[in-house]
């Protein structure tokens, strides 16, 4: 599941999660509102939080990969911000191949993940 975040800066998105992601997830939360923030053109800002990770069906990893391609041109900047150390390794190794820039931040410094995907 995606919890939006409140009270980010303007121009940025943000989620946390919780239990296994499903399709509906990513269709019903995480889309409408990336959606919405390319919808005037601005560059896509999103802050998302893995306080743990309890997986993801097929069906939202086939999500999950359509908004990448669908919005390629709109991603400035994804700030990962977990303590999960495989998605720590995987973004070290894959994150070049993401559109814009991708960081890293741990749990501890959620707050500095914010301020970077805003800057």
């Amino acid at each position: 599941m995606f919890k939006a975040l409140t009270a980010l800066p303007d121009g940025v998105i943000g989620f946390e999660t919780s239990g296994k992601l499903e399709a509906t997830d990513y269709r019903d939360v995480l889309l409408p509102a990336i959606e919405k923030a390319a919808a005037n053109g601005a560059e896509l800002r999103i802050v998302i939080v893995f306080p743990q990770f309890e997986g993801i069906s097929a069906g939202a990893l086939w999500q999950d990969l359509k908004m990448g391609v669908e919005h390629m041109r709109g991603w400035k900047r994804i700030a990962l911000v977990t303590d999960v150390e495989w998605m720590v390794h995987m973004t070290a190794m894959f994150g070049w191949m993401t559109p814009g820039e991708v960081k890293h931040f741990p749990l501890a410094e959620r707050d500095a993940a914010i301020r970077w995907a805003a800057g």
